[in-house]
């Protein structure tokens, strides 16, 4: 029997179902991972042949010159649409060893297993083959945070799921198994003349509560909220939001790639490099 996580699967899938219409309006968080992974995908001077995007949504993912993409998502009406296949990041129905490429932008964040996520991901890449991926993470949505939070008072309800931040993301490639990870952040500022237009954009986008034991917000609780939000807003009547984004690289692991020196093979010590130079150096 599967244990319970800290997402409702049913809800998440829900939620990406009840996006799909208005989501053009709220893409803007994805498309901006997206064109970050683009921006890492252009230094890389290699032919991939198969992709696999994960979290696909509307497709907007370009996989590179002549190659051919496989598209998955939790949310039937996404994956549909794309021509893909509904399933789960720590679930995926594919066969070892079958990608070059697997990109996912935006969904990360809100798996029970991430790092069987990750695991998976690496198991369906042939050797060398490349992983990167962009999620929300430790630091976002404070503004909101904490409207929420003072709006409840003394027992505030769990609203907003916890974040991964980028040390813990290095952390969970390794893991993972993956070769020469790197993971780092980019911080994404955005304004609002009100709380509703920044839920409308967290329901547009798929991003709203899918955290199970999760209770609606009571109106009244709501209207405090609001004006908490707004109390915080700059001089000219907006609040700003700020999201940090999480981006991770790894490698599946592979005999041709660089490897890190053997443990006391160097040839001179540290002390000896970091000795300033004397007259006759």
């Amino acid at each position: 029997m599967e244990s319970p996580g800290i997402f409702d699967r049913a809800a998440r899938r829900l939620h990406r179902d009840r996006a799909f219409t208005s989501y053009g309006d709220a893409r803007f968080l994805r498309d901006y991972m997206i064109e970050g992974i683009a921006d890492r995908l252009a230094g890389i001077a290699r032919e991939f042949r198969d992709v696999l995007d994960l979290g696909c949504f509307d497709a907007a993912f370009v996989p590179p010159t002549g190659s051919r993409v496989a598209r998955l998502d939790p949310g039937y009406r996404f994956a549909a649409a794309a021509q893909g296949v509904q399933g789960d990041e720590d679930r995926l129905p594919f066969a070892d060893h079958a990608f070059d490429l697997v990109v996912a932008a935006g969904t990360l964040d809100t798996i029970d297993d991430l790092p069987g996520a990750l695991t998976l991901a690496r198991r369906v890449l042939r050797p060398d083959g490349l992983f990167l991926a962009a999620f929300v993470g430790a630091g976002s949505l404070a503004t909101l945070r904490g409207a929420l939070r003072d709006a409840e008072g003394d027992r505030p309800g769990a609203r907003i799921h916890p974040q991964v931040d980028v040390r813990a993301a290095g952390d969970l490639l390794m893991r993972a198994g993956f070769a020469l990870p790197v993971a780092d952040t980019e911080t994404l500022t955005i304004r609002y003349a009100s709380l509703f237009g920044l839920l409308r954009d967290l329901r547009g986008m798929a991003g709203s509560n899918v955290m199970q034991g999760r209770s609606p917000l009571r109106r009244d609780v709501l209207a405090r909220a609001a004006d908490l939000f707004a109390d915080r807003a700059d001089p000219d009547g907006r609040t700003t939001e700020r999201l940090e984004i999480v981006f991770m690289t790894g490698w599946s692991p592979a005999p041709s790639q660089p490897k890190p020196a053997r443990r006391g093979s160097a040839t001179q010590s540290l002390a000896n490099a970091l000795r300033p130079p004397t007259p006759s150096d």
